[in-house]
């Protein structure tokens, strides 16, 4: 399974979408913060969404979609699911 996912660095705070071949192992690196970027320099370390796909290209399209979108609409995607904007990290189904 490939997984679409959006990190947070606070609630409506700066936001930061990839995708992996691994959720769980991606997220410990963004929390971790040994290297250096995006998600380390703006403390981006918070699961506020995710999506798995079946495929690396539907994953990849997806997280390439969402980049493309409108602060709002990446709002309202994460509230409609996460409204109190939880770290989902903690409830992720083993890998």
């Amino acid at each position: 399974m490939f997984a679409v996912y959006i990190m947070a660095s606070e609630r409506n705070g700066t936001l930061y979408i990839g995708h992996t071949d691994s959720l769980s192992r991606r997220v410990w690196e963004h929390r971790d913060g040994s290297t250096p970027g995006f998600t380390s320099t703006y403390g981006v370390k918070r699961l506020v969404h995710y999506e798995y796909f079946e495929t690396r290209e539907a994953a990849f399209a997806r997280e390439r979609a969402m980049k493309k979108w409108y602060r709002i609409w990446k709002l309202r995607l994460i509230e409609s699911a996460n409204p109190d904007w939880a770290d989902l990290a903690e409830t992720l189904p083993p890998e």
